[in-house]
């Protein structure tokens, strides 16, 4: 599935942004339903359910859609041989999961990182990764096809792309998109957040969200 041409990806990325951007002239409108007063995350009008998934965590369990249901999740695309966006992204939503720690664990947010890298990312791999930045941080990742699904899902894309002429195989990066998918109790997508990311405003609306304080 890598293999797709630049193009295609190019006009799905685009279609993706174009959506986001639709969305964002919704959120203003008068047809909003009435909620906490957010900072940063950006709530659709009304929001919809995630076609089915099965991603494998990094606990070797599978993720599926009811597995999300309980709290609000903040699901972030990436992979750890990210050399900038996935370690800084990772370290802001961590000092957010800090400042919610003490709320109670049944309704505390959580945050997912999916590896859109499965060729090098394993899920330990994964798991490790996330937990040096969060030891509360979920993670999965699937084959292509089923990330591709999951991704298109929630308005996010990725490519794979290659090294330098002469680099080894595994020389490649993937771009992603860098923004927050934002997912209700009831597993649905229901927002995002979109950089620069502000880790306290992000800790304080997904607590309001939940319906708790923060300390």
């Amino acid at each position: 599935m890598f293999n797709r041409s630049i193009l295609i990806v190019l006009v799905i990325a685009l279609a993706a942004g174009l959506g986001l951007v639709a969305s964002q002239r919704w959120f203003g409108s008068p047809g909003q339903p009435a909620g906490p007063e957010l900072e940063t995350v950006r709530l659709f009008p009304q929001a919809r359910e995630l076609p089915p998934f099965t991603l494998q965590q990094s606990d070797g369990t599978q993720l599926v859609p009811g597995e999300l249901h309980g709290h609000w999740t903040l699901v972030f695309l990436g992979f750890t041989h990210c050399p900038d966006v996935c370690p800084t992204t990772l370290a802001d939503l961590a000092r957010a999961q800090t400042a919610w720690e003490a709320l109670p664990e049944a309704r505390r947010p959580r945050v997912l990182f999916v590896s859109v890298d499965p060729e090098r990312d394993s899920p330990d791999r994964i798991g490790e990764y996330a937990a040096f930045f969060h030891r509360d941080t979920l993670a999965a990742t699937a084959d292509v096809p089923a990330l591709e699904a999951f991704a298109r899902s929630l308005s996010l894309v990725f490519m794979k792309v290659p090294g330098p002429d002469g680099a080894p195989d595994d020389a490649y990066t993937i771009d992603h998109s860098a923004a927050l998918a934002v997912l209700d109790a009831e597993g649905r997508m229901a927002g995002v957040v979109q950089g620069p990311l502000d880790p306290a405003a992000i800790a304080r609306d997904l607590a309001a969200l939940t319906g708790e304080a923060l300390p």
